[in-house]
């Protein structure tokens, strides 16, 4: 089993783009652990943010290279330290630790990447090459769903679900809806793509709804999801 596990982790490792090793970014929120066996729940972001300028020894190679390194039993969301506060409570950290505490999945057994690999401050910043950046690193998800033997991806944000929708053929109707009891009442969804069995839940992102709370809560649609 650990064998197979290693070898799962180095599969996907060797699927990163060559021609983006160098350059600001990250591919694994997760560590080996997660990236290994069957795994129901996948989640993905659209990319990461922060300034390159400010990140820029922080490439995609030598990130994956001490992921690859530190203990397998790692969460970005539990065990990074963000802004010098202490591990898992800047930021939409502790929002995410809420949904997967009450879908009960342990956050370093959750494989958790973005679309796209390259960094940048906000989501205009990418200047037009969103569809290139994702299609480079498509390679690397499709295969991650296939070995893992994902049920569930749980996307952060509408940009990121509706590119992942369209590459895993999901019906264009929602099987699946949550909408806000504030007054702003954003909407996310469940996709279902037959021909894959997947489903594809398009989340408000953590880093704007406080999922933490009741009202803005989208757990409920992607425990429903794990539990088709």
């Amino acid at each position: 089993m650990a064998a197979n596990q290693r070898n799962a982790f180095e599969v996907l490792r060797d699927l990163i783009p060559a021609t983006q090793l160098k350059q600001s970014g990250v591919v694994f929120n997760s560590g080996r652990n997660a990236f290994s066996g069957t795994r129901p729940l996948y989640i993905l972001g659209l990319n990461p943010g922060g300034g390159p300028d400010d990140h820029q020894h922080e490439t995609l190679e030598s990130h994956t290279q001490a992921v690859s390194e530190r203990n397998a039993d790692w969460s970005s969301f539990r065990d990074q330290s963000l802004k010098g506060k202490p591990p898992g409570t800047f930021g939409f950290q502790p929002r995410v630790l809420h949904l997967l505490d009450a879908v009960q999945q342990k956050p370093s057994d959750v494989p958790a990447s973005n679309l796209i690999f390259v960094r940048t401050k906000r989501e205009k910043n990418l200047d037009g090459r969103l569809d290139a950046l994702a299609e480079e690193s498509w390679q690397f998800h499709e295969t991650a769903i296939r070995l893992l033997g994902v049920k569930v991806v749980l996307c952060f944000g509408q940009t990121a679900a509706h590119w992942v929708r369209r590459r895993l053929d999901a019906d264009p109707k929602p099987v699946a809806t949550f909408t806000e009891t504030n007054e702003r009442r954003w909407t996310s969804s469940t996709y279902y793509s037959p021909s894959r069995k997947i489903s594809i839940v398009a989340a408000t992102h953590p880093s704007i709804a406080k999922w933490t709370v009741e009202a803005t809560d989208p757990s409920r649609l992607v425990r429903d999801a794990l539990a088709v």
